[in-house]
């Protein structure tokens, strides 16, 4: 079994079937009365198997087509846990910002960057260093070019890519050039 937990709100009747299979089912069915937000939200590993929507509540399966077999719902419960995952996944926080990478957003509060696939690319493959990133590894790793070659392209990325996130995040030191390379 895996972490990702059923949380049936209010449904007692559907939580007694899905306990009595339990076995054959990869995850956890708890059965809840009271949504706490507080507790919930901390776990992102989670759906709540509800027959309303509930407006304070995120990661929802609403159940209002009956009857449904039980094994069409399992299928569905198990298709919104991968995009649950898959969603989870997409989003790499990097020091204030999120960069999502699905809609390949730059995100801050409220406010959010339009990147480029290679931006997106540069962001990631920097921040999963451990040490300074100079042009030449960008070069091989990002762009698949040879080191040797005389171009300035890494260089031109990283200036609009500075300029995209100066001008709408304020942020001056997104993109740090040190004597070793770039580091975030």
């Amino acid at each position: 079994m895996n972490n990702n937990k059923l949380l049936v709100y209010d449904f007692k009747e559907l939580y007694e079937i899905l306990n009595e299979i339990k076995n054959k089912i990869n995850f956890e069915v708890l059965s809840i009365t009271d949504i706490d937000t507080k507790k919930i939200g901390t776990n992102k590993n989670y759906l709540i198997l509800t027959k309303k929507k509930i407006n304070h509540a995120q990661n929802q399966f609403i159940i209002n087509d009956f009857p449904i077999t039980i094994n069409k719902l399992l299928d569905k419960l198990n298709i919104s846990f991968l995009k649950l995952k898959y969603s989870e996944q997409s989003q790499v926080k990097v020091g204030n910002y999120i960069i999502d990478l699905n809609s390949r957003e730059m995100i801050q509060k409220s406010l959010r960057i339009k990147l480029t696939e290679k931006e997106t690319n540069i962001i990631i493959f920097i921040y999963n260093s451990t040490k300074p990133i100079n042009v030449s590894d960008l070069q091989t790793k990002v762009w698949h070019h040879q080191s040797e070659l005389e171009t300035h392209t890494v260089e031109t990325h990283i200036y609009r890519l500075r300029k995209k996130v100066k001008s709408e995040f304020g942020d001056d030191d997104f993109i740090l050039n040190k004597k070793d390379g770039y580091t975030l």
